[in-house]
């Protein structure tokens, strides 16, 4: 049954007009006795040996019944060698983004039931704008587009677990992030310089890579007008994100002919793999630049836009190991003819837009509302390479040129809040989204000259849509018990599917589905120290369209798309139980979540017994992710000055029932079963340790460290061969950082990450030991 979302459109819209009318009658209305908003767990600073100043909460205007953590811009500034956006994140539970190199266009985040080819299975957001790219499900074009917010920008970070919250959709199975930028209430800015540099060694490849990062910000308020100017460049160069490899079979195959200085290795598999060289050496030259601007119409009504451009230009060299034995060129260094050289040499540039306009009202009585209208424009996307190589270590002028202009994604939310006094608080909205994918791959005559297009290899073409009505009503049953119900109803479609492959067209059937999901809550506040809440939410997530028509080939991978997929069903329940200690708060969580028709992505043999491997996607009949969470955090813990938090989390991860493993439609490898097995990308035991010592309020000091154990990348699991490209290994990586405010314009950190040098593989090589420092002017 397919919905007809535009009466139910304007409907909902009829509602909230008469909402914002009520809502600006009763701006300055006593708001209702017990309906002050939910606030947020406090956050905590030492400013001086034996104290602590508290940071006042952050209001929750929708009360949302998640679990959260937070942290802030003081906190991260004392702990985190932060260069990324996305590095503030590194110590909250749970939370991993797979961030291969300083200025990494595909960094992931995983969550405790989700691993990092999950980009769709969370939320991320800079101001209630989406920046998760929701157009993919996977760990290239699917990251957050965590270069829209620059890290100077950052107030505070918060993360709420699981798909208890009916204003989400099923995208937050996993978490949701909001990131808070900051509003200046004078004229401030700052400028900041950061250096990093990386000693890296494997195999044949030894060298330092650095980064230089150069940031500045600028805002002021003058009456009713405030506005936000900050600007970034990063000039990075990255360790090797790939090693060409050759074999991939049972017996050690002959070297490329004429040939020497190849590396005997297997793959994930324990297949031989040899290592012919090294690809992926990134040279990054990225921008971002972003415009805030607020008005306030009434002191209870700000309007507030936001612009963002965001510029990434981007080389991929290779490194050979291998020199000729051939006698008119022996000694010289050579690709021996191998085509992966060529695949992970190319050139990449980007231009995307990002652009919202919100008009949200704050009386704090008896209505309240908002609306927000985003939008995602990926302008430029061109990426470059040849085709193959030719004598020596030279590539061929023919290639391919891969485009994703006009791909991008658009939203609308409304929202209003209705206290009607007594002991309810009733919140509701409706939401529009749609994505776009325009992917055409075309073969050139010359890969280094722009629009030398012969002909189409591959087109991928497609589009989705969503229309959703939430309802949500938080009832304080008894003073120290609170129910928290809801439900969202959503109407989805995928339409306009497109693929040409060679001379083959396709045009792809339209898909719909229409799903309710239920939510409650329940909170105890059992006495002055212990909080006990057990949330349940049921939860759709769609199917991206990418999963649906993007068809990619990547070297010798063909990737397949699978029009036909269902949506994931999720059914989630957590039991919290939560203890305020002094200075401090103790977290047990534990969770459980059943996922039927799961979709996941595998890799296997076009053919039985063939190399040449093809992705595809495909729905799992059900899987179960159970485990539980321990979280802390303690101020003057043992001595004044030392702040301790960490967390552990583990996971029983299960595959319970899988008949398309080997149907005709998705071939697995031979004699290989995948029920009972764990769940792709999913590690048994994730854990972090902060401790930082402030002995004054000029130095804080930071010894931090991060635990992640074994993920497979199959189905059957049979990927434990360790410590080789593809593999993702278990790792343990200890960082250290240094704070010291210099005085009250200047401030200087620096910092050592991975000071053990832990050498580990996540599918690519990840950084091994690098070296931080920042200087920055306030002013």
């Amino acid at each position: 049954m397919e919905v007809r979302s535009n009466k139910v459109g304007l409907v909902a819209l009829s509602l909230l007009s008469m909402a914002v009318n009520q809502a600006v009658h009763a701006s300055h209305a006593t708001p209702p006795e017990d309906t002050a908003s939910e606030q947020l767990p406090e956050i905590t600073v030492i400013a001086e040996p034996g104290s602590v100043v508290r940071i006042p909460p952050i209001v929750k205007k929708f009360k949302l019944p998640q679990t959260t953590e937070s942290t802030t811009a003081e906190k991260i500034a004392d702990t985190v060698n932060i260069v990324d956006t996305e590095d503030a994140v590194k110590y909250m539970p749970s939370i991993f983004v797979r961030k291969r190199n300083y200025g990494d266009t595909q960094p992931v985040m995983a969550t405790r039931t989700w691993g990092v080819n999950s980009s769709a299975r969370s939320l991320v957001y800079a101001d209630d704008v989406l920046l998760s790219a929701l157009i993919a499900n996977n760990n290239t074009i699917g990251a957050p587009r965590w270069g829209m917010v620059a890290p100077e920008e950052i107030q505070r970070i918060d993360i709420m677990y699981g798909p208890f919250a009916a204003a989400y959709p099923g995208n937050s199975m996993g978490a949701v992030m909001q990131i808070i930028t900051r509003m200046p209430d004078k004229f401030e800015g700052s400028i900041s310089q950061t250096l990093a540099f990386q000693n890296f060694q494997q195999y044949n490849t030894r060298d330092t890579y650095r980064t230089s990062q150069t940031s500045a910000t600028f805002g002021n308020r003058s009456g009713n007008l405030s506005w936000w100017i900050s600007a970034n460049h990063m000039d990075s160069y990255s360790q090797p994100l790939a090693y060409i490899t050759q074999g991939q079979a049972s017996a050690e195959p002959a070297a490329p002919a004429n040939t020497t200085g190849r590396i005997t290795a297997n793959n994930k598999i324990g297949l031989f793999a040899d290592v012919l060289g090294a690809g992926g050496l990134l040279h990054t030259q990225m921008d971002n630049a972003k415009v805030k601007v607020a008005y306030d119409l009434t002191p209870a009504l700000r309007a507030t836009y936001t612009f963002g451009y965001w510029r990434n230009n981007a080389q991929s060299n290779v490194q050979t190991y291998l020199t000729s034995t051939a006698p008119a060129t022996i000694g010289q260094a050579t690709f021996g003819g191998i085509p992966g050289f060529a695949s992970n040499n190319y050139d990449l540039i980007q231009e995307h837009l990002m652009q919202s306009l919100a008009l949200k009202s704050d009386t704090k009585g008896i209505l309240d509302w908002e609306a927000v209208v985003t939008d995602y424009r990926i302008n430029r996307d061109k990426q470059s390479t040849p085709s193959g190589v030719g004598a020596l270590t030279t590539f061929s002028t023919t290639g391919k040129t891969s485009l994703m202009d006009g791909t991008g994604w658009s939203s609308v939310d409304l929202k209003g809040i209705w206290r009607p006094g007594g002991n309810h608080e009733v919140s509701s909205g409706i939401h529009n989204d749609q994505y776009n994918l325009d992917n055409p791959v075309f073969n050139t005559f010359n890969w280094t000259v722009s629009n030398s297009f012969i002909n189409p290899f591959t087109i991928s073409r497609g589009k989705t849509q969503t229309n959703a009505l939430w309802v949500q009503d938080v009832w304080k049953i008894l003073p120290e018990l609170k129910a928290t119900l809801g439900g969202r109803y959503e109407n989805w479609k995928a339409y306009d599917g497109y693929n040409l492959n060679g001379a083959t067209e396709v045009f792809q059937p339209k898909v719909t589905s229409t799903n309710f999901s239920p939510k409650a809550s329940l909170s105890w506040v059992a006495s002055a120290d212990w909080v006990i809440t057990n949330s349940f939410g049921q939860a759709y997530r769609y199917p991206t369209v990418s999963e649906l028509f993007q068809s990619v080939n990547t070297g010798p991978t063909v990737t397949i798309p699978n029009p036909n997929l269902r949506p994931e069903k999720v059914l989630s329940d957590e039991l919290v139980f939560e203890r305020a200690l002094k200075d401090g708060r103790f977290r047990v969580s534990l969770f459980r979540e059943e996922v039927s028709n799961a979709i996941i992505s595998q890799t296997s043999p076009l053919v039985s017994g063939s190399g040449i491997p093809f992705t595809f996607t495909m729905n799992v009949d059900k899987i179960r992710n159970q485990g539980i969470e321990l979280a802390m955090q303690k101020d003057n813990a043992f001595m004044h000055g030392l702040e301790l938090s960490g967390s552990v989390t583990y996971v029983d991860s299960k595959i319970v029932e899988n008949n398309s493993w080997k149907s005709p439609a998705a071939p697995a490898p031979q004699n290989t079963i995948s029920v009972g097995k764990r769940v792709p990308y999913v590690p048994d035991w994730r854990a972090t340790l902060v401790a930082t010592y402030r002995p004054n309020m000029k130095w804080a000091y930071t010894l931090a460290g991060r635990y992640s154990g074994k993920q497979y990348s199959t189905m059957d699991n049979t990927d434990n061969t360790s410590n080789v490209y593809g593999a993702f290994d278990s790792f343990v990586v200890i960082d250290a950082h240094a704070n010291f405010k210099v005085n009250k314009n200047w401030n200087a950190t620096m910092g050592i990450d991975n000071i053990n040098n832990y050498k580990y593989t996540l599918f690519h090589p990840f950084p091994q030991r690098t070296f931080v420092a920042n200087l920055k002017y306030k002013f």
